[in-house]
């Protein structure tokens, strides 16, 4: 089953997470993220086995998350996928422990794809037409300025279907 770790807005961001999303697909199309997928990719495991996922369903209920906050306040994208995201302007050192801390721990399990470099972002659209998109960013789009506390992480499922990804929550840490 193809899994991966992230942090889950709580409904409010969500709602205005969504917002930033209409706004973004309003000028550049593509593909909308429902509200309800919206989520920070902590980490990408791909395809894992039934044993495998037990392990981590076990080990995501027993873990304990630092509480902190992020800021989104910039516009970015990732040109070849055709994503636009929202993130941070400067790099979250506390994100970045998060994700470093958890590949140093899913390598123990065996798990192989510790990315090179982490871009903390939320995806809000999919195969948007990004050719207007400059390099120093969105500037027709209103300017994120949101807070995500956090202290939780969930271990998700992903299934892919003809309209795009279907996500269920397997586990969320205490």
């Amino acid at each position: 089953m193809r899994l991966f770790l992230a942090l889950v807005p709580p409904p409010e961001l969500r709602e205005r997470l969504g917002e930033l999303a209409d706004a973004a697909h309003a000028h550049y199309g593509g593909r909308r993220m429902p509200d309800e997928s919206l989520h920070q990719t902590l980490a990408f495991l791909g395809e894992v086995s039934d044993v495998q996922a037990t392990e981590l369903v076990d080990w995501v209920r027993r873990l304990t998350v630092p509480p902190g906050e992020w800021r989104l306040d910039a516009w970015g994208h990732f040109r070849r996928p055709g994503i636009l995201w929202v993130g941070g302007h400067s790099p979250d050192p506390a994100l970045g422990r998060l994700q470093k801390q958890l590949w140093d721990a899913l390598e123990g399990f065996g798990l192989a794809g510790r990315p090179t470099r982490f871009v903390p972002h939320v995806t809000l659209l999919r195969r948007a037409d990004i050719l207007g998109v400059s390099t120093l960013g969105v500037s027709n789009l209103p300017t994120p300025d949101l807070i995500w506390s956090y202290r939780h992480l969930a271990l998700v499922r992903s299934f892919t279907l003809d309209d795009g990804a279907s996500y269920t929550t397997l586990a969320r840490s205490s």
